[in-house]
């Protein structure tokens, strides 16, 4: 069975992690397969919305140990390089939403791939850990970068440091995710947030991606220059001409994502 199972339905590629015998683990063939996806995803017209999950009940237990203990094992240059770094940059240059529904555990690398994702949703039963200082790791798959900018360095450093289990609602108080959803209605919840963005001006999306990214290093000054460039672009689409003319009109506007 793959590693990856991957649907598109609407508009919505459905992203699964599934390895559940190993709480969705990655190993290389996992985290080549999920890049491949995500090209994919980035390439076709028709996904205008990624939604990744798990399969079983984590999201992602963070690297297979597994394989760092087998015979000719890959070191840590290779799997940063290799694996995650490039799964981290894909996901934030994709210009598309990607909708994380973290349905289980999110440790490791499982979690900060999480965080990396654009809107983030979580089951009341989901819980994220930075689990690098129990193996003497520092945290990686950019978790350094964007955790303390999601709830501040002092949060941030007891996190990575004690390792603290950060349940689902206590992750949405700090800042962390976006919501909570009972168990009951988490699948159905969850996915009707992509279908949502779906079909809704995606083109800005991409270009709110854009300038999201560009904000992490920029000043203020150079962001608003950002800010103008991307909104030059965004007001010569065919999404922003469809959305004045079905305010004019006063209908729901068919937003195509171009």
């Amino acid at each position: 069975m793959s590693s990856i199972l991957f649907e598109c339905n609407h508009g919505v590629a459905k992203i699964t992690l599934n390895r559940p015998e190993k709480y969705n683990s990655f190993n290389r063939d996992m985290a080549l397969l999920l890049q491949k996806k995500l090209n994919d995803c980035a390439a076709d017209k028709n996904v205008r919305v990624v939604y990744l999950t798990g399969n079983g009940r984590a999201f992602c237990a963070g690297q297979d140990l597994c394989e760092l203990l087998g015979e000719d094992p890959p070191g840590f240059e290779v799997i940063l390089a290799e694996h995650y770094n490039p799964i981290i940059k894909k996901i934030r240059n994709l210009p598309k939403p990607v909708v994380c529904a973290v349905n289980g555990v999110a440790a490791g690398a499982g979690a900060n791939i999480a965080l990396a994702c654009d809107i983030v949703v979580a089951t009341e039963k989901a819980s994220f850990i930075q689990a690098f200082s129990k193996i003497g790791l520092i945290p990686d798959c950019g978790g350094t970068f964007m955790l303390p900018r999601l709830i501040g360095i002092q949060k941030a450093s007891a996190l990575m440091m004690l390792g603290d289990k950060v349940n689902a609602t206590e992750a949405e108080r700090i800042g962390m995710i976006y919501k909570v959803f009972s168990t009951e209605t988490f699948a159905e919840e969850s996915m009707q947030i992509a279908v949502t963005l779906s079909t809704m001006a995606t083109r800005a999306f991409a270009y709110t991606k854009e300038a999201l990214n560009a904000s992490l290093t920029n000043s203020l000054e150079q962001q608003l220059q950002k800010e103008d460039e991307i909104q030059y672009k965004a007001g010569h689409t065919l999404d922003y001409s469809e959305g004045i003319a079905a305010f004019v009109e006063k209908r729901e506007p068919v937003f195509k994502g171009e």
